[in-house]
């Protein structure tokens, strides 16, 4: 089996620590290669590479970059096709899902062309007599990006895309789950014209991730992944003194109050619940039916659980995918599987599997789920959808509240009265309102609240520039040296 390496200095470059992790189709449940684990010193090699990169390439033209981006925007679009088939053959979600993580991740790119703009400072004239004060925003120097396996080209290109706008050398530790389309990338970055060093790619496991979080030449981390992990990466990144945004999981809640569309609602579920098996941060694993919506919207999310088509993500009429692996299906079988011993109720039971002999997981659907309940309080990340019936609107905010955690939640409802108060209440970072999936635009910035994310920046857009970048402020002064005095009190103005 082929063993898929790194990508360090402009080029692919084997793996010297001789140990390795297996790569599967989970569609068809066999291995299909072997991924290098890398060891420190194989991190500390990458990371001095892009360090020796970060020096010229925060020195070049703002312009020049912004040009190298456009053309890597321009070699993405090209091979959306290549890079879907890859995500599909390795993770397993649909070849629809694929390029439309794809889609996502390129407009991050888009968004990062504009750096000219987004870099500019700003400039206070006069501030005291013949002083002026302008503020300029120069790169971080090495930053680390250690990203999951459920979007293996989007997270990567959230983070990737901004660091090296901003000038920054960029070292990639992807998921050794479904390591080859870092690979595809790093490939795509070097034809676009990128100095070799600029972005690098080391595979790896806790070793690799270990030793980026202590190296003294990474000067900043941004992490997507589980609750527990973020943060470790904050505590550790911190205490090594690098700014850090680490994100973490999510138990995200769909409303539904009483004057909803039942049926838009019961659509909207099922796609945001079930969309790529579960395995997204932003979908929806529980449903909060607010009075007497329960009863109809159960059974219409129920009625429409059959119609999901469950199969290999590249064969034609697949609508939902494998699990990444045969330990995760068989940790999200034992949610369903323990449901009814906690006292919920089985509508839908799934967790008989799919076709062949892949990681497939049916849909499954519990009601009377509550809190204290593994099936509520856990992030399951799989196709399983809990119903939390509440009595008023006030006691689903309460609830949505009450979670440890703040990535996404939706509300569906008519009433704009009712829409603009949850908004304004609810204590999630990113809200939707009658959108079951509220992932922002690029120019927005993507991050929860609570456990879901560590750190003071979301990841991308806005506060990605502002993460990725440090800001120093010039004060100057051109006197006439005929006017000069000697004068030890404070700076006051005037």
């Amino acid at each position: 089996m082929d063993t898929i390496g790194h990508w360090i200095g402009g080029r692919a470059v084997p793996g010297t620590s001789g140990r390795t992790a297996p790569v599967h189709d989970p569609a068809r449940g066999v291995q299909t290669g072997d991924v290098a684990l890398a060891s420190a010193a194989e991190v500390g090699d990458a990371v001095k590479v892009a360090a020796d990169a970060a020096v010229g390439w925060g020195a070049s033209p703002s312009s020049r970059r912004a040009g190298v981006l456009f053309r890597l925007r321009e070699l993405l679009d090209a091979h959306r096709d290549d890079l879907a088939a890859i995500v599909t053959r390795e993770h397993g979600k649909v070849l629809d899902d694929a390029r439309g993580e794809v889609a996502r991740g390129l407009d991050n790119v888009e968004f990062a062309c504009g750096i000219p703009h987004l870099l500019k400072g700003s400039h206070s004239a006069e501030v005291s007599g013949g002083v002026d004060v302008h503020t300029v925003l120069q790169p971080v120097g090495v930053v680390a990006g250690i990203t999951p396996f459920n979007f293996p080209v989007m997270v990567p290109l959230w983070m990737l895309a901004n660091a090296v706008a901003c000038g920054n050398a960029f070292v990639l530790k992807p998921s050794e789950k479904d390591p080859s389309a870092s690979l595809l990338l790093a490939e795509l970055v070097q034809r676009a014209g990128f100095p070799d060093g600029v972005v690098n790619v080391v595979q790896g496991d806790a070793e690799a991730v270990g030793a980026l979080l202590e190296h003294p030449d990474v000067d900043a981390v941004s992490f997507v992944g589980s609750t527990p992990v973020a943060r470790f990466v904050h505590e550790t990144a911190t205490a090594h003194h690098k700014r850090v945004q680490a994100l973490g999981g999510a138990k995200n809640h769909m409303v539904v109050l009483p004057d909803a569309d039942v049926g838009a609602a019961a659509d909207a579920a099922v796609s945001a619940g079930y969309g790529s098996a579960g395995e997204r941060c932003m979908a929806i694993s529980v449903v909060v039916a607010v009075g007497a919506v329960a009863d109809d919207l159960v059974d219409a999310i129920a009625a429409r659980i059959p119609g999901v088509v469950v199969g290999p993500g590249d064969a034609p009429g697949s609508m939902m995918g494998p699990l990444i692996t045969a330990e995760h299906r068989d940790r999200v079988r034992s949610y369903v599987e323990g449901a009814v011993g906690e006292g919920a109720q089985v509508v839908v039971d799934g967790s008989a599997g799919g076709p062949g002999d892949g990681f497939f997981l049916g849909c499954s659907l519990l009601d009377g789920v509550e809190p204290g309940m593994r099936a509520y309080d856990d992030e399951i990340f799989g196709p399983v959808l809990s119903v939390v019936r509440v009595a008023t609107f006030d006691e689903a905010v309460a609830l949505v509240n009450a979670n440890p955690y703040g990535n996404g939640v939706a509300l569906f409802t008519r009433d704009g009265g009712a829409a603009r108060r949850f908004e304004r209440t609810v204590e999630v970072g990113m809200v939707g309102i009658n959108v079951p999936i509220p992932v922002p635009v690029a120019a927005h910035s993507f991050g929860g609240w609570k456990s879901s994310l560590f750190g003071d920046h979301p990841i991308y857009g806005p506060d990605g520039i502002r993460f990725y970048t440090r800001p120093k402020v010039v004060t100057t002064r051109w006197p006439d040296p005929a006017s000069s005095v000697i004068d030890l009190g404070f700076p006051h103005g005037g």
